[in-house]
């Protein structure tokens, strides 16, 4: 008798700037699940918010999944360890899905890793792939995540916040971070969406409002020069150990000669990747250990991306992410795959990590004896 297959929903694109690059993430897991291990759900969110059963609209080849313009909307009911229910537009008819086993949230940005999804599928019953609620809200935020970050005695950018109401002049700000030439970016994005680099006051007002055409709080830093960017992938297994793998570095090229979002998607010349990167041996150790901890600062669970600057011998930990890009390119899964872990394999410890921590919670009591 075959081995039942665990059930697994992807659930991609999703109410947020980074929405086509969720879709090109989602394909690459989508064709790094084992078929003869895992039966597979797709589940597309749009633009607007309704969650649509995807199958029929894609194919395990497809270099970024298709969010449906007419399928089936899903209903996630609370309660029943991931009951859902597919609902035919104009129809009095519900056909109920099976239970999912695990739902793999492959949502980048504001609205999915910022802990709102995380919480529907609290509500939902249902395990899930990466940070719970609290780590995936304070990662998200990058005012929060540098404060614990200060806190925990680990180094950061010099930086501020500001809203609408608390704006600051350009002056302002090169006084508060000790620079002239600054980086402009949302409190709350990724994908290197919305950011400027400004060195005066026309640019510096240029990228505010860019920068708050996605978020209603900005942050303003210090541009470190000379800098290195390193990245770190960190992985917890089922049984909570969490690991680090080699580090890898971006080099931006061209126009932008930072990590821009052309850089990461547009532009395949935009940024080359070195994996692992040449920064010598007690530097890597460094920034590995350094990885863990902030894991554990910020309350990540399953998976991050911590980034870095390196300049010279001086390492600052610049944002992290709890669901990294996995597209083919992205330096996640291409860390652990030069760090010795397949791409496959590393879908089985992020999956295997989640029903453990689901039954784990599960024997926790939320009733007072």
């Amino acid at each position: 008798m075959a081995e039942q297959r665990t059930r697994v929903a992807i659930l991609f694109g999703g109410r947020s700037a980074e929405h086509d690059v969720s879709r090109v993430s989602a394909a690459n897991i989508y064709r790094s699940l084992d078929p003869a291990r895992y039966e597979i759900t797709l589940v597309a969110i749009t633009a607007d918010g309704h969650w649509l059963l995807a199958d029929s609209d894609n194919e395990a080849d497809s270099a970024a999944l298709v969010v449906p313009a007419d399928a089936p909307q899903l209903v996630l009911l609370p309660g029943g360890q991931g009951r859902a229910l597919v609902v035919h537009a104009g129809a009095t008819r519900v056909r109920e899905l099976p239970p999912f086993d695990v739902v793999f949230p492959v949502l980048h940005g504001t609205n999915g890793e910022d802990g709102t999804v995380q919480g529907a599928l609290e509500l939902a019953d249902v395990a899930y792939v990466g940070a719970r609620v609290l780590g995936s809200a304070v990662a998200m935020d990058k005012d929060i995540a540098k404060r614990l970050l200060r806190d925990a005695g680990l180094p950061i950018v010099p930086y501020l916040a500001m809203t609408a109401s608390t704006l600051v002049s350009y002056q302002e700000a090169v006084a508060a971070t000790g620079s002239a030439e600054l980086f402009v970016k949302p409190a709350n994005l990724g994908s290197s969406v919305g950011i400027s680099k400004v060195r005066n006051e026309q640019e510096f007002e240029a990228g505010c409002e860019l920068a708050f055409r996605f978020d209603g709080k900005i942050l303003v830093e210090r541009c470190i020069t000379p800098v290195r960017e390193i990245e770190c992938a960190v992985l917890e297994g089922s049984d909570g150990n969490v690991s680090a793998s080699l580090p890898g570095e971006i080099v931006p090229s061209g126009q932008d000669a930072f990590y821009s979002y052309a850089a990461k998607y547009l532009d395949a010349d935009g940024a080359s990747l070195h994996i692992p990167a040449n920064i010598g041996g007690p530097v890597t150790e460094r920034i590995r250990e350094m990885a863990i901890k902030v894991f554990g600062v910020l309350g990540c669970e399953g998976l991050a991306r911590v980034d870095f600057f390196l300049s010279g011998w001086d390492v600052f930990v610049n944002e992290v992410n709890t669901l990294p890009g996995f597209t083919n390119i992205s330096l996640y899964p291409t860390m652990w795959e030069i760090s010795g872990l397949p791409q496959s394999e590393l879908m089985n410890i992020l999956v295997g990590h989640a029903l453990a921590r689901h039954l784990r919670l599960r024997e926790l009591s939320f009733h007072r004896e």
